[in-house]
């Protein structure tokens, strides 16, 4: 083409004829024709490649995301969660695909595509910064399940029950029937205690006796409690020591075993036998108290 060019420019300098007008049409049709052949064959060729493309892709897509549907089975996470990061996975594939493959293939520089797409994924990152985190949160929720729904969870001076686990917010209701929502973001780096992630508890209980009184007898009518209440487990062990001696009192510490679903049950009742047995066996629980006395100037 650029020799085409060159040559009608010197025609041109020199003067022109009916044959050169004709040479020049001759040779304009000639590669005109030539080069709309090379490069529409070249289009097509990258074209097909591009299909080819596509059609594998969409099979390495389609296979990628039944393996993590098959994983999000097994691992029994919560039907719109999955759904959710399966059609969310599926539609950033689909645009990897498009963006980096089949437009590079078809002849479009990639270079501004990539600039384009950082300088939008940065945008809406910081836009979304806090919705994000949460959402990363979430993932990590649901997928390590440091706890699941059904569970006692103290953290952060927060406890309660989880009643939902959603992809930015998790739901706890407190004892008193309260809804507790906290964001997954800050719930992720968090130190949280799964109170009812076993099936059993410990339960552990202090009281207080007088000095004056006899440990041996003490502890005797403890274990007896302990192993005559139907909640507390039998195979587990029942322990009854002495725990410190503190200024007014010697403190008895006593360690039972219990099902989870019976613990604050189980506490609550021990309390008030222990009481009932101290009164009946005459055995003082020591308290504060303080004297004053009144002088009366003379």
């Amino acid at each position: 083409m650029e020799l085409f060019i060159n040559r009608c420019l010197s025609i041109l300098d020199t003067g022109t004829n009916n044959n050169n007008y004709n040479s020049i049409l001759g040779d304009f049709i000639d590669n005109g024709l030539k080069g709309f052949l090379n490069e529409g064959l070249d289009f097509i060729k990258r074209l097909l490649f591009a299909v080819i493309i596509l059609v594998i892709g969409k099979k390495l897509i389609h296979y990628f995301t039944g393996l993590l549907a098959k994983y999000f089975n097994r691992t029994k996470m919560e039907i719109s969660v999955s759904g959710f990061l399966l059609a969310m996975i599926r539609a950033v594939l689909y645009i990897v695909l498009a963006a980096f493959i089949i437009i590079q293939v078809i002849g479009i520089a990639s270079a501004p595509i990539i600039a384009i797409l950082g300088s939008a994924g940065l945008s809406i990152g910081l836009a979304l910064q806090g919705s994000l985190s949460n959402f990363a949160g979430g993932v990590l929720i649901l997928l390590l399940k440091p706890f699941r729904v059904g569970d006692y969870i103290i953290t952060g001076g927060n406890e309660g029950t989880v009643t939902a686990i959603d992809i930015f917010y998790t739901r706890l209701l407190t004892v008193d029937n309260r809804l507790l929502v906290m964001p997954n973001g800050s719930l992720s780096n968090a130190n949280i205690i799964n109170v009812t992630y076993e099936s059993k508890r410990r339960l552990d209980i202090s009281v207080l006796i007088d000095y004056s009184e006899n440990i041996k007898k003490v502890k005797d009518i403890l274990i007896e409690i302990a192993e005559n209440h139907e909640l507390v487990l039998k195979d587990q062990d029942i322990s009854v020591f002495v725990n410190s001696f503190d200024p007014s009192a010697i403190n008895i510490g006593i360690r039972v075993w219990v099902l989870k679903e019976n613990y604050w049950t189980l506490k609550c009742e021990l309390l008030e036998l222990i009481k009932n047995q101290f009164d009946k066996n005459k055995i003082t629980i020591p308290f504060d108290q303080l004297d004053v006395n009144i002088r009366n100037n003379p």
